[in-house]
């Protein structure tokens, strides 16, 4: 069933107030939207409004770990999965980089979004209740493991999804040890405070090379610099079952991994019942569901 809210919200007008994939440079913008829309009560997001992230060091047990381990390196493997659209393989090594839509593919991880563990943690920043916009798994190999490069989640999803708001946040759940040599997620603590628009128009089916390597909607180097200057850079890094929730603006990228070490997490990226898609801001047609669900149905519905 697709939910169609209706209530009125400010974020549903037409008027762009995140204009992005220009012709031209623009200066960058200050987040017209809150941080947190909700009542923090656990200690460990007291940092979200002012960082833009939280690290949430034991979320999974060990044992846990193992299970959802399995489960990813299942779909990896099955050979049903291989020629599927929700199935991305590297340019180079045609390994399976990222597999999406995984809370529909495993029964394992559809439970594990729904926890309140999980789940109240986006409630509490976004302040209503939320879906899944987008799941997958990533994978990143030792030795031959691209990187993403420096991104925010939000400009993809408004300017191709239509998502009116930066009313989202995306929790990476560590099924193998990051360390700060493995391609660690970096990220700039405060820049979910500013937009950087981006240059370029969207081709049509752009999500087709951009889920391998993306090169329209990322920042110049001169935009990374003057944000890197003004915020600083951190990295996530720690044991199989921490987890890092941040907020969809936050600027961050992470580098190869040439090490003998893989890296692998669960991302989930839940977005307020309030904050629904619309058609989007700069591209010509929504991407696919698996990539941007527009079944706005609450969890844990």
């Amino acid at each position: 069933m697709v939910l169609q809210h209706t209530e009125t919200r400010p974020e549903t007008a037409r008027y762009d107030r995140y204009p992005t994939r220009l012709g031209g440079p623009a200066p960058h913008l200050e987040r017209a939207d809150p941080a947190v829309w909700g009542e923090i009560e656990s200690p460990e997001l007291a940092s979200f409004d002012a960082d833009g992230f939280a690290i949430l060091d034991q979320l999974l047990t060990p044992a846990e770990v193992a299970e959802y381990s399995g489960e990813i390196t299942r779909l990896a493997n099955d050979p049903a999965l291989r020629d599927d659209d929700r199935v991305i393989v590297e340019k180079s090594s045609n390994r399976v980089r990222s597999v999406f839509e995984v809370h529909k593919l495993s029964e394992a991880i559809a439970d594990l979004v729904r926890q309140p563990r999980v789940l109240g943690l986006a409630e509490q920043v976004l302040g209503s209740k939320v879906y899944v916009h987008q799941s997958r798994v990533n994978y990143m190999p030792g030795f031959r493991g691209t990187g993403f490069y420096w991104h925010s989640d939000f400009e993809t999803w408004h300017a191709e999804d239509g998502m009116p708001a930066p009313r989202a946040v995306s929790l990476s759940i560590a099924l193998t040890d990051n360390y700060p040599i493995n391609g660690s997620l970096m990220v700039m603590p405060g820049s979910h405070h500013t937009f950087v628009p981006c240059l370029g128009s969207t081709p049509a089916e752009h999500y087709r090379e951009s889920l391998q390597e993306q090169e329209i909607g990322v920042p110049t180097t001169d935009d990374i610099t003057a944000l890197a200057n003004r915020y600083g850079i951190s990295q996530f890094t720690g044991r199989a079952g921490s987890a890092l929730l941040f907020d969809s603006n936050l600027m961050h990228g992470s580098s190869n991994n040439i090490t003998p070490f893989p890296r692998s997490n669960i991302f989930v990226v839940f977005n307020s019942v309030h904050n629904t898609l619309l058609e989007p801001f700069a591209a010509p047609a929504p991407r696919p569901e698996y990539i941007g669900s527009r079944d706005f149905t609450p969890l844990p519905d």
